[in-house]
């Protein structure tokens, strides 16, 4: 469909019909939520960006007082996003995702697999809490994992990365399990302004039409490339979940880092991950000693796994 960029429509009859104010809903955007629902099997809302999606659904299912256990080791801007709600009376506190989550937790968020340590959640014992569960399967995809079907009642991406997956969309998404919940969180978009933009939403709707095509591509390559890095000498420790083009590999140090970083050619020293191309950074310039200094994350791309290799193969040799 082309983009409809308008930002209201007519009345008919004197009459609001489906369409009259871009804030609430517009055609490009309710036909990528439908595409997205059914992917993974629930009521999709689409926000300006992952972050956006995240900060919504926590306003709209928290209250002051209230706990959200964050799955340890999760992708760094969530909990820096959950820390700016501290001051609300937001308390959150980290748990490890591969067991129980704590007793006194009002909102469970996990993450499938963690970024960057690729960790993977106890679905069947996150879903057996009383509080709601939501699952950040951005990694993951509705390719390799739909939550609401392992007992999830929320779903959230990045959408910018492999829904998208071509690094010029920014968009996030939840998705619901009850039509209520939809409604509840549909009615906070809409009275805060965060609605994801037509020519965005038109921009992912592009990239769903390959995103089976790319994401399996993508993990056939990181599987191998995963497997030849665990017997580089080099390498001290490799992550990956098996599923997915998303694994992070230690080298001894920070100095070591920038060197393979500086000295890729083919893989794209930069943030972000899911898309076509291949990006590699060191995490410590963003998240610190809450990782290793010597963590590298790699996302791969669909360049050819054999000029992939060679590139980090050339690079971790100046080591």
């Amino acid at each position: 469909m082309s983009v409809d960029r308008s930002t209201i429509w007519p009345y008919c009859d004197g009459r609001p019909g489906e369409f009259y104010y871009q804030r609430y809903a517009h055609p490009t955007g309710v036909e990528a939520e439908r595409a997205l629902g059914a992917l993974d099997g629930g009521d999709a809302l689409l926000f300006p960006s992952g972050a956006g999606a995240t900060t919504a659904l926590a306003l709209a299912f928290c209250k002051p007082g209230d706990t959200i256990a964050l799955a340890e080791g999760a992708y760094y801007g969530t909990s820096v996003t959950f820390k700016q709600l501290e001051p609300w009376g937001l308390r959150v506190v980290e748990y490890d995702q591969t067991g129980e989550p704590p007793g006194d937790a009002d909102l469970i968020w996990t993450e499938a697999p963690s970024n960057p340590f690729l960790t993977m959640p106890d679905l069947p014992a996150a879903s057996a809490h009383r509080a709601p569960l939501v699952v950040d399967a951005t990694a993951a995809t509705p390719i390799h994992l739909r939550p609401l079907e392992h007992g999830a009642d929320f779903v959230v991406h990045s959408a910018t990365k492999y829904l998208a997956g071509h690094d010029d969309a920014l968009l996030g998404v939840v998705v619901c399990k009850r039509g209520e919940d939809a409604d509840r969180l549909r009615e906070l978009r809409s009275r805060t302004g965060i609605v994801g933009a037509p020519d965005a939403c038109y921009l992912l709707l592009r990239g769903l039409k390959t995103l089976e095509l790319r994401v399996r591509r993508q993990t056939d390559s990181a599987q191998e490339i995963a497997r030849r890095l665990a017997e580089h000498p080099k390498v001290e420790e490799v992550r990956y979940a098996g599923i997915g083009g998303l694994l992070s590999f230690d080298v001894a140090g920070p100095e070591e880092a920038r060197t393979v970083e500086t000295s890729l050619r083919v893989i794209t020293n930069a943030t972000s991950l899911g898309g076509v191309d291949s990006v590699l950074e060191s995490r410590t310039r963003w998240e610190g000693d809450r990782v290793p200094p010597g963590l590298l994350r790699l996302s791969v791309g669909l360049e050819p796994l054999d000029e992939l290799w060679a590139d980090l193969e050339s690079a971790l040799a100046r080591l």
